[in-house]
């Protein structure tokens, strides 16, 4: 007999508790695959399409293009026949595959769990059931009632409208499920229980409690002188008129990162115009020799890599709590990569172990991943020093703010022709500054003003990066 799943939105890793439905791949009563990607959703790292572990038709689909949905929610409920797209638990379950996201360390509890309110009765044999009545988890003729869930209503589906649990009472569980929700209202103080959520059923996002804070820290003006007998009048300011834009998704995360890297770091810049004329014509000569060609930030890579190995503070980080510098043994080198989602920064592992061909080649692989927002949340990640090359934007200079919990950051304006003195004479010749952006707390000014040199003589005369390999 047909069973019901229920699949809930999937823990996508690094910490992120909520994505935002961008486009689903399936339609209500469409047949799916063991594994077959259902739905695509933005996080606030990345674009991933999010495979189903079941297979059969779908029934259900929870959340509208454009809606955020916490981690735990439901997504699709899926009609599956005998379980033969898993294996048989022997209570007549089907266990899916499993891989309900490969690479993020999840599996198939999510699309067994399910939150119960308080008063709310959950009849035997609907585990794993959302909103199909007649239809529940276990094999069973008997209708069964269905549960609230935590997600809005599906858009589509052939059967009644699931009614909401009643509100709960003060006394009862909080609706909240990000911990990170939790710890800011209880940092700041705030009381959950008084706030309304914006989410599914009444689920407390993020978005909410700082509202309430930002409410609550309002100032207040008096239109009326106040008497023991009269209480002050108090008027809350109109809020600015404008476009507003959601800071969610990539744009929150790179201004929550920023945030914190300009609120724990001291940094400091220093910064050297150099002769980039010869770097030219090596890659020139590298490019006309045959073979894969060789790209520009491919080879101010591997100075880079080259010169952390000679200055390892600037490949390190701060432990805060433990009052520790931790040099770090290996470079992933970060790289920026601006694109119609915003700012992002590829992660290249080990750079330090690849030579100017195979960083030509990750490079050109995970631009066109960035592009296409098709980069893992892994690839994001892990970065232990950072390669910004804003020349691309037409721009000489600039002071980058540090990718936290990294120490440093370089930069490279654009290449172009300027008047210089070579070999004592005037001449004209392929200029770029360069520019350095370190933490204070790791090294000081000879340490970082030595780095930047050798990068610069590295650019100026590329043999004295061969007499260091």
């Amino acid at each position: 007999m047909a069973q019901v799943l229920e699949f809930r939105l999937p823990d996508l890793g690094e910490g992120l508790t909520e994505a935002e439905i961008v486009r689903w791949l399936v339609e209500v009563g469409d047949v799916v695959t063991v594994d077959q990607p259902v739905v695509e959703v933005e996080t606030a790292k990345a674009m991933v399409e999010v495979p189903c572990p079941y297979g059969g038709v779908v029934t259900a689909r929870y959340g509208e293009e454009g809606t955020e949905l916490p981690v735990g929610a439901p997504l699709i409920t899926v009609a599956v026949g005998a379980p033969a797209s898993g294996e048989d638990t022997g209570n007549g379950e089907s266990k899916g595959s499993g891989n309900v996201l490969v690479g993020y360390g999840t599996s198939e509890a999510p699309a067994r769990r399910r939150r119960v309110r308080p008063g709310q009765r959950v009849p035997a044999g609907t585990h794993g059931t959302q909103g199909v009545p007649g239809v529940s988890g276990r094999a069973s003729s008997a209708p069964a009632t269905p549960a609230a869930s935590t997600a809005p209503a599906a858009s589509t589906t052939p059967a009644p409208a699931v009614a909401l649990a009643a509100p709960e009472a003060a006394e009862g569980p909080v609706p909240v499920i990000s911990p990170l929700v939790r710890r800011l209202a209880r940092e700041n103080g705030l009381d959950l229980r008084e706030l309304t959520g914006s989410g599914p059923d009444g689920l407390i996002l993020r978005a909410d409690v700082e509202y309430a804070l930002r409410a609550a820290a309002t100032p207040v003006r008096a239109t009326a002188p106040a008497t023991p007998a009269e209480p002050a009048v108090v008027t809350t300011p109109a809020a600015p008129e404008g476009t507003r834009i959601p800071l969610k998704g990539v744009r929150g995360a790179v201004a929550d990162k920023l945030s914190r890297s300009r609120r724990e770091i001291p940094e400091a810049t220093c910064w050297v115009d150099a002769d980039a004329t010869e770097l030219m014509r090596a890659r020139t000569a590298m490019n006309t020799a045959g073979g894969p060609k060789i790209s520009l930030i491919a080879l101010l890579a591997r100075i880079c890599t080259a010169a952390l190995a000679r200055f390892p503070e600037l490949n390190s980080t701060v432990d805060t709590e433990a009052r520790e510098i931790v040099r770090l043994d290996r470079v992933h080198l970060g790289f920026a990569a601006q694109t119609e989602r915003g700012l992002v920064v590829p992660v290249v592992k080990d750079a330090h172990a690849r030579d100017a061909e195979s960083l030509s080649a990750e490079f050109a692989r995970l631009t066109e991943a960035a592009r296409t927002g098709t980069l893992t949340p892994a690839e994001l990640t892990g970065g232990t020093f950072t390669l910004n090359n804003y020349g691309v934007f037409g721009v000489d200079g600039s002071t980058p703010i540090i990718n936290h919990p990294e120490a440093a950051m370089l930069g490279v304006g654009r290449i172009v022709p300027k008047p210089w003195v070579h070999e004592g004479e005037l001449a004209v010749r392929q200029v770029v500054q360069l520019s350095l952006t370190f933490d204070h707390r790791v090294c000081d000014g000879g340490t970082a003003g030595g780095f930047l040199r050798y990068v610069a003589d590295c650019v100026e005369q590329p043999a004295v990066l061969l007499r260091s390999l």
